[in-house]
Protein backbone atom coordinates (compact mmCIF):
# COMPACT_ATOMS: atom_id res chain seq x y z
CA UNK A 1 0.00 0.00 0.00
CA UNK A 2 1.71 3.31 -1.26
CA UNK A 3 2.35 5.77 1.86
CA UNK A 4 1.26 9.15 1.58
CA UNK A 5 2.68 12.24 3.58
CA UNK A 6 3.50 16.14 4.10
CA UNK A 7 6.02 17.93 5.21
CA UNK A 8 3.75 20.03 7.73
CA UNK A 9 5.41 23.37 7.70
CA UNK A 10 4.82 23.09 4.00
CA UNK A 11 0.61 23.83 5.14
CA UNK A 12 1.61 25.68 8.15
CA UNK A 13 3.96 26.13 11.07
CA UNK A 14 1.13 25.61 13.23
CA UNK A 15 1.24 22.39 13.56
CA UNK A 16 -2.45 21.91 14.15
CA UNK A 17 -3.66 23.86 11.48
CA UNK A 18 -1.31 21.51 9.05
CA UNK A 19 -2.96 18.38 10.59
CA UNK A 20 -6.09 19.90 9.93
CA UNK A 21 -5.70 20.52 6.20
CA UNK A 22 -3.05 17.11 5.42
CA UNK A 23 -5.93 15.01 7.39
CA UNK A 24 -8.89 16.47 5.52
CA UNK A 25 -6.64 15.82 2.36
CA UNK A 26 -6.42 12.38 3.55
CA UNK A 27 -2.69 12.17 4.08
CA UNK A 28 -1.96 9.23 6.65
CA UNK A 29 2.05 10.85 7.01
CA UNK A 30 2.80 13.96 9.12
CA UNK A 31 6.52 14.46 8.03
CA UNK A 32 8.02 16.77 10.66
CA UNK A 33 10.53 19.91 9.66
CA UNK A 34 9.57 22.89 11.65
CA UNK A 35 6.87 22.61 14.76
CA UNK A 36 5.72 26.13 15.40
CA UNK A 37 9.02 28.31 15.47
CA UNK A 38 11.36 26.08 16.26
CA UNK A 39 13.21 22.47 14.34
CA UNK A 40 12.33 19.29 15.41
CA UNK A 41 14.71 18.24 18.44
CA UNK A 42 14.83 21.75 19.50
CA UNK A 43 11.28 21.59 21.28
CA UNK A 44 11.16 21.67 24.97
CA UNK A 45 9.42 18.92 27.10
CA UNK A 46 6.30 21.03 27.33
CA UNK A 47 6.21 21.07 23.51
CA UNK A 48 6.96 17.86 23.02
CA UNK A 49 3.94 16.64 25.09
CA UNK A 50 1.82 18.61 23.55
CA UNK A 51 2.97 17.76 20.02
CA UNK A 52 2.77 13.98 20.95
CA UNK A 53 -1.14 14.96 21.79
CA UNK A 54 -1.55 16.30 18.61
CA UNK A 55 0.21 13.66 16.60
CA UNK A 56 -2.34 10.98 19.14
CA UNK A 57 -5.39 13.29 18.52
CA UNK A 58 -5.28 13.12 15.06
CA UNK A 59 -3.67 10.23 14.18
CA UNK A 60 -0.90 10.55 12.19
CA UNK A 61 1.95 8.89 11.70
CA UNK A 62 5.70 10.17 11.34
CA UNK A 63 8.02 8.76 8.61
CA UNK A 64 10.93 11.28 9.17
CA UNK A 65 12.35 13.66 11.64
CA UNK A 66 13.76 15.95 9.58
CA UNK A 67 15.86 18.29 10.91
CA UNK A 68 18.85 20.14 9.59
CA UNK A 69 21.50 18.73 10.84
CA UNK A 70 25.19 19.67 8.90
CA UNK A 71 23.05 21.97 6.88
CA UNK A 72 25.36 24.43 5.43
CA UNK A 73 28.86 24.45 7.41
CA UNK A 74 31.69 24.38 5.27
CA UNK A 75 33.88 20.84 5.21
CA UNK A 76 37.27 22.74 4.78
CA UNK A 77 36.14 25.23 8.27
CA UNK A 78 34.71 22.42 10.17
CA UNK A 79 37.23 20.04 12.13
CA UNK A 80 36.01 16.75 13.93
CA UNK A 81 34.62 17.29 17.50
CA UNK A 82 35.29 21.61 17.00
CA UNK A 83 32.22 24.00 18.38
CA UNK A 84 30.19 23.38 15.01
CA UNK A 85 30.28 19.78 14.85
CA UNK A 86 29.78 19.50 18.10
CA UNK A 87 26.51 21.32 18.40
CA UNK A 88 25.40 19.63 15.30
CA UNK A 89 25.87 16.32 16.78
CA UNK A 90 24.08 17.25 19.97
CA UNK A 91 21.17 18.07 18.02
CA UNK A 92 21.40 14.60 16.29
CA UNK A 93 21.17 12.64 19.10
CA UNK A 94 17.96 14.76 19.97
CA UNK A 95 16.21 13.87 17.01
CA UNK A 96 16.94 9.98 17.89
CA UNK A 97 15.24 10.49 20.70
CA UNK A 98 12.55 12.12 19.33
CA UNK A 99 12.19 9.48 16.34
CA UNK A 100 12.01 6.95 19.15
CA UNK A 101 9.01 8.84 20.82
CA UNK A 102 7.04 8.92 17.76
CA UNK A 103 8.18 5.17 16.30
CA UNK A 104 10.28 6.20 13.02
CA UNK A 105 13.49 5.29 12.54
CA UNK A 106 14.69 7.56 9.83
CA UNK A 107 16.70 10.74 10.61
CA UNK A 108 17.65 13.68 8.12
CA UNK A 109 20.85 14.67 7.68
CA UNK A 110 22.41 17.23 5.40
CA UNK A 111 25.28 17.02 3.77
CA UNK A 112 27.75 20.29 4.87
CA UNK A 113 27.83 23.04 2.29
CA UNK A 114 28.05 22.44 -1.15
CA UNK A 115 31.22 22.51 -3.22
CA UNK A 116 30.79 23.19 -6.59
CA UNK A 117 33.55 20.41 -8.11
CA UNK A 118 34.58 17.67 -5.49
CA UNK A 119 36.63 15.60 -8.05
CA UNK A 120 39.13 16.11 -10.60
CA UNK A 121 41.29 14.42 -13.41
CA UNK A 122 43.85 15.27 -16.05
CA UNK A 123 44.79 18.29 -14.21
CA UNK A 124 41.54 19.34 -12.85
CA UNK A 125 42.48 17.72 -10.03
CA UNK A 126 45.13 20.51 -8.93
CA UNK A 127 43.29 23.55 -10.35
CA UNK A 128 39.90 23.03 -10.57
CA UNK A 129 38.83 20.15 -7.73
CA UNK A 130 38.46 21.19 -3.91
CA UNK A 131 41.10 18.80 -2.80
CA UNK A 132 40.35 16.62 0.24
CA UNK A 133 36.47 17.94 0.15
CA UNK A 134 35.16 14.46 -0.12
CA UNK A 135 37.72 12.48 2.32
CA UNK A 136 36.78 15.20 4.57
CA UNK A 137 32.85 15.09 4.56
CA UNK A 138 33.53 11.61 5.32
CA UNK A 139 35.66 12.17 8.25
CA UNK A 140 32.55 14.38 9.51
CA UNK A 141 30.19 12.37 9.18
CA UNK A 142 31.19 8.78 9.83
CA UNK A 143 30.51 9.76 13.55
CA UNK A 144 26.95 10.12 13.02
CA UNK A 145 26.65 6.96 11.10
CA UNK A 146 28.34 5.50 14.02
CA UNK A 147 25.65 7.41 16.76
CA UNK A 148 22.91 5.90 14.57
CA UNK A 149 23.93 2.35 14.36
CA UNK A 150 23.90 2.46 18.12
CA UNK A 151 20.92 4.03 18.40
CA UNK A 152 19.21 1.51 15.79
CA UNK A 153 18.38 4.78 13.51
CA UNK A 154 18.72 4.84 9.56
CA UNK A 155 19.97 8.36 8.79
CA UNK A 156 18.55 9.74 5.30
CA UNK A 157 20.73 12.12 3.91
CA UNK A 158 18.47 14.35 1.33
CA UNK A 159 20.05 15.82 -1.97
CA UNK A 160 20.67 19.20 -1.93
CA UNK A 161 21.07 21.88 -4.61
CA UNK A 162 23.11 23.69 -1.90
CA UNK A 163 24.75 20.43 -0.40
CA UNK A 164 27.82 18.15 -1.09
CA UNK A 165 25.33 15.54 -2.06
CA UNK A 166 24.02 17.28 -4.86
CA UNK A 167 22.69 13.72 -6.64
CA UNK A 168 21.59 10.24 -6.72
CA UNK A 169 25.15 9.58 -7.39
CA UNK A 170 27.10 10.88 -4.88
CA UNK A 171 24.20 9.76 -2.28
CA UNK A 172 25.11 6.25 -3.05
CA UNK A 173 28.94 6.97 -3.19
CA UNK A 174 28.90 8.43 0.28
CA UNK A 175 26.97 5.53 1.72
CA UNK A 176 29.56 2.70 -0.26
CA UNK A 177 32.29 4.96 0.93
CA UNK A 178 31.09 4.82 4.52
CA UNK A 179 30.08 1.42 4.40
CA UNK A 180 26.96 0.92 6.63
CA UNK A 181 23.40 0.00 6.22
CA UNK A 182 22.59 2.76 8.84
CA UNK A 183 22.39 5.75 6.21
CA UNK A 184 20.36 5.82 2.86
CA UNK A 185 19.24 8.45 0.38
CA UNK A 186 16.51 10.85 1.08
CA UNK A 187 16.11 11.34 -2.59
CA UNK A 188 14.23 15.02 -3.65
CA UNK A 189 14.21 14.74 -7.45
CA UNK A 190 13.53 17.83 -8.01
CA UNK A 191 16.55 19.40 -6.56
CA UNK A 192 19.13 16.92 -8.38
CA UNK A 193 17.51 19.34 -11.62
CA UNK A 194 19.93 21.77 -10.36
CA UNK A 195 22.81 19.88 -10.85
CA UNK A 196 21.80 17.90 -14.40
CA UNK A 197 21.34 14.49 -13.05
CA UNK A 198 18.51 12.99 -15.26
CA UNK A 199 15.86 11.95 -12.98
CA UNK A 200 14.23 9.09 -14.49
CA UNK A 201 15.29 6.65 -15.70
CA UNK A 202 19.19 7.25 -14.80
CA UNK A 203 18.77 8.88 -10.92
CA UNK A 204 16.29 6.25 -10.40
CA UNK A 205 18.42 3.57 -11.80
CA UNK A 206 21.04 4.39 -9.07
CA UNK A 207 18.97 4.50 -6.28
CA UNK A 208 18.18 0.78 -6.85
CA UNK A 209 19.32 -2.05 -4.44
CA UNK A 210 18.40 -0.66 -1.19
CA UNK A 211 19.72 2.81 -1.76
CA UNK A 212 16.89 4.99 -1.16
CA UNK A 213 15.13 5.43 2.13
CA UNK A 214 12.80 8.28 1.66
CA UNK A 215 11.25 10.01 -0.60
CA UNK A 216 9.99 13.97 -1.22
CA UNK A 217 7.97 15.50 -4.31
CA UNK A 218 7.51 18.73 -5.45
CA UNK A 219 7.88 20.81 -8.60
CA UNK A 220 9.85 23.78 -10.05
CA UNK A 221 12.15 24.85 -13.01
CA UNK A 222 15.11 25.49 -12.49
CA UNK A 223 17.94 27.69 -14.46
CA UNK A 224 21.27 27.40 -13.66
CA UNK A 225 23.02 30.16 -16.10
CA UNK A 226 20.79 32.32 -13.78
CA UNK A 227 20.65 31.13 -10.47
CA UNK A 228 17.34 30.60 -10.10
CA UNK A 229 14.68 28.11 -9.23
CA UNK A 230 11.04 28.73 -9.12
CA UNK A 231 8.90 26.30 -7.48
CA UNK A 232 5.92 25.68 -8.88
CA UNK A 233 2.42 23.61 -8.58
CA UNK A 234 3.13 19.60 -9.03
CA UNK A 235 3.05 18.45 -12.91
CA UNK A 236 3.38 22.18 -14.14
CA UNK A 237 6.80 22.10 -14.17
CA UNK A 238 10.44 20.38 -15.48
CA UNK A 239 9.42 17.11 -13.06
CA UNK A 240 5.98 16.66 -15.09
CA UNK A 241 7.37 14.69 -17.97
CA UNK A 242 8.36 11.68 -15.37
CA UNK A 243 6.34 11.72 -12.61
CA UNK A 244 3.80 9.17 -13.73
CA UNK A 245 6.85 6.59 -15.16
CA UNK A 246 8.45 7.32 -11.57
CA UNK A 247 5.13 6.33 -9.83
CA UNK A 248 4.90 3.62 -11.81
CA UNK A 249 8.37 2.81 -11.23
CA UNK A 250 8.42 2.83 -7.76
CA UNK A 251 4.93 0.47 -7.43
CA UNK A 252 6.87 -2.18 -9.80
CA UNK A 253 9.85 -2.41 -7.35
CA UNK A 254 7.49 -2.61 -3.54
CA UNK A 255 8.85 0.76 -2.51
CA UNK A 256 7.86 0.30 1.08
CA UNK A 257 9.11 3.73 2.07
CA UNK A 258 6.81 7.18 2.45
CA UNK A 259 6.32 9.66 -0.03
CA UNK A 260 5.99 12.48 1.31
CA UNK A 261 4.89 16.36 -0.40
CA UNK A 262 7.24 18.71 0.02
CA UNK A 263 5.04 21.85 -0.15
CA UNK A 264 7.31 25.00 -0.77
CA UNK A 265 5.34 26.32 -3.80
CA UNK A 266 3.07 29.16 -3.51
CA UNK A 267 0.97 31.08 -5.69
CA UNK A 268 2.17 34.81 -6.20
CA UNK A 269 0.82 36.68 -3.68
CA UNK A 270 -0.80 33.68 -2.45
CA UNK A 271 0.06 31.28 0.60
CA UNK A 272 1.78 27.92 1.10
CA UNK A 273 -0.80 26.61 2.24
CA UNK A 274 -2.81 27.55 -1.39
CA UNK A 275 0.23 25.99 -2.53
CA UNK A 276 -0.24 22.91 -1.13
CA UNK A 277 -4.00 22.96 -2.10
CA UNK A 278 -2.81 23.33 -5.96
CA UNK A 279 -0.54 20.34 -5.88
CA UNK A 280 -1.95 17.65 -3.14
CA UNK A 281 -5.03 16.57 -5.40
CA UNK A 282 -2.55 15.72 -8.08
CA UNK A 283 0.00 14.25 -6.02
CA UNK A 284 -2.39 11.77 -5.45
CA UNK A 285 -3.67 11.65 -8.38
CA UNK A 286 -0.15 10.31 -9.45
CA UNK A 287 1.42 8.60 -6.68
CA UNK A 288 -1.84 7.08 -4.45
Amino acid sequence: MVKLGVITDGISRDLEHALQVMTEADLEYAELQFVWEKEVGDLDDDEMARLTDLVERYGVKIPCITRHNFVGLLVGNTELGDADHQKHMAALERCFVMAKAFDTKLVRIMSFRKEMIIFGYNGAEVWNASKGAWEQLLVLLEPAVKLAEEHGITLVVETGNNAMVASAYLGRKLIDDLGTDNLKVLWDPANTLYCTEEVYPAGYEILRGGYLGHLHIKDCNVDIAKASVQQCALGTGQMAPILEDLAAALVADQYDGVISLESVYHPTGGTFEEGFQESVGRFKEIFG
